[in-house]
Parts: structure tokens; C-alpha cells; sequence
């Protein structure tokens, strides 16, 4: 799919679903890491993650057209747009248009905890993200700490 075929399914989504025409243009875009799409208020076009149509599919693409379309029209009309407005949540239920689209499988965050261990009282720290071991020390002893690969390490 390319951006061609993309702005014609927005405008066939936006008549089939929303009886109203998407006069703006509609294309993907690569940069986009943790979201579907989004709507441009600026300019009032919506960009795509090409990522979602990759590993997803088109039905999944075209849950995400329906959502922007649905910030869009809204917008358009002058009405509540926003994510937490009652027009927008009841115009996502009307077309059937999810509120958040899936999380990406190539990017899901992995559950990386790093351990760490107290030299002189052997307390175990784990943390999300990494610290600079230089810097901190224990909290109940002051010792310094040693970085763990896991726990039985």
C-alpha cells in the first residue's frame, strides 16, 4: 500500500462511515513510533504509522482511519474533538472506531529489570533502567553497589 491507496481508502472510509467527504490528504508516515496516526489540526491532514499496516493489516488500518477521521469531522463541525470529549467518544462508538489501537509487537517493551547488589550488606536493587554506579550507593549502608546480570547472579 502507498500513499495513494491510502488517501483513497480515507475518503471511502470517511463516505461509508461518516456520509461526509475527506477533503485533505492522508499519508503514511515512517516516523511514527507509538501511535497509530494522528490528526494535523494545522493543516488538517492525517498521517498513518505504515508500521500498523505492515504487521496488522488493513482492518486494523482502517480502525485507525476511522478514529482520526472522527478527531477530523468533529473538528471540522467546530465540536469536541478531543480524546475526553462525550462528541468524540460518542461519535468512536457510533462508527465503531477503537479508542486506542494495538500495541505494536515489534516494539512492545520487554520486562528489562536490572539488579543490582549491595557490596557490604548484600541488599538487592531492582530498577527499570540502568544507574550510574559511580554515582549511587546503597541506600541502608552506603556501600557501593555491583551490577547483576539476574538474581541468582
Amino acid at each position: 500500500m502507498n500513499n495513494d491507496s491510502l488517501q483513497e481508502l480515507v475518503e471511502k472510509v470517511s463516505m461509508e462511515c461518516f456520509d461526509r467527504a475527506f477533503e485533505h490528504q492522508a499519508y503514511f508516515n515512517k516516523r511514527l513510533r507509538t501511535t497509530g496516526g494522528r490528526y494535523i489540526l494545522n493543516t488538517h491532514h492525517i498521517e498513518v504509522n505504515f508500521k500498523y499496516y505492515e504487521e496488522f493489516g488493513e482492518e486494523e488500518l482502517i480502525g485507525i482511519i476511522k478514529h482520526e477521521l472522527c478527531h477530523y469531522h468533529l473538528h471540522l463541525m467546530g465540536k469536541g474533538y478531543k480524546h475526553g470529549d462525550q462528541e468524540f467518544e460518542a461519535l468512536l462508538k457510533q462508527v465503531g472506531a477503537p479508542r486506542y489501537c494495538s500495541s505494536l509487537p515489534s516494539i512492545q517493551k520487554k520486562n528489562k529489570n536490572v539488579f543490582y547488589r549491595c557490596k557490604d550488606c548484600n541488599y538487592l536493587y531492582k530498577r527499570k533502567r540502568k544507574v550510574d554506579i559511580t554515582k549511587y550507593r546503597c541506600g541502608r549502608c552506603k556501600g557501593s553497589l555491583l551490577l547483576k546480570k539476574g538474581i541468582d547472579s
